[in-house]
C-alpha cells in the first residue's frame, strides 16, 4: 500500500505510514482515553473491529500535523466528528480539511448531533462512502481527489444550513 510521504523537519521528504506523526503520540493515547460520548459511540457501534465492510479503522490517529478522530489506512479514509467546541474552529477545520486532501486522504466530517440521533444514518453513510472509495478503485494508490458529494440533505454545519 502507498501512504502520501510526510515532510520531514529538515525540509526533505521521507516515506512514512499514512503520514504518521509520532511526536503527537502522547496526546493522541490522552484523546483515545478521553473520547467524547459521540467518537464512543461511532467507534464502539460502527467502525470498531472491521465492523465496516471489514476495513479497518483507527482512533485518534496523528496524521501530518493533525490528530484524525477516525483512520481508515487502506482506504485513505478520516472521518471526523465535530462537537459544538467547533463553531468556532471552522476556518481550522476547513484548513485541515484542505491539507489532509492535498497529502491523499478522503475527509468526512459528521456533528456530534448526527452521530448521537442517527447512528443508522451515519453508518450508512460511511458504507456508501467505503463504496464508492472502492469502486473508484484507486484507493490504494494515495491519489488526491476532491470530497465525494454527499446526497443533499444528509449533512448539516454547525450552524444548521447544509453544507
Amino acid at each position: 500500500m502507498y501512504c502520501p510521504p510526510l515532510a520531514g523537519a529538515g525540509g526533505g521528504m521521507k516515506d512514512n505510514l499514512c503520514s504518521y506523526n509520532k511526536e503527537l503520540q502522547p496526546f493522541a493515547n490522552k484523546l483515545r482515553k478521553e473520547m467524547t460520548k459521540a467518537e464512543a459511540c461511532l467507534w464502539k457501534y460502527v467502525l470498531r473491529a472491521g465492523q465496516m465492510n471489514g476495513y479497518q479503522f483507527r482512533r485518534q490517529r496523528p496524521v501530518l500535523t493533525y490528530i484524525a478522530d477516525f483512520m481508515c489506512k487502506e482506504l485513505h479514509l478520516i472521518i471526523e466528528v465535530d462537537g459544538i467546541t467547533h463553531d468556532t474552529k471552522l476556518e481550522k477545520d476547513e484548513l485541515r480539511t484542505v491539507e489532509l486532501k492535498q497529502a491523499g486522504f478522503y475527509v468526512f466530517r459528521f456533528n456530534d448531533e448526527e452521530v448521537l440521533t442517527n447512528i443508522q444514518g451515519v453508518a450508512a453513510e460511511i458504507k456508501r462512502i467505503i463504496n464508492e472509495i472502492t469502486s473508484l478503485g484507486n484507493h490504494s494508490r494515495g491519489i488526491t481527489t476532491p470530497l465525494i458529494p454527499r446526497r443533499r440533505g444528509t449533512h448539516k454545519s454547525h450552524n444548521g444550513r447544509e453544507r
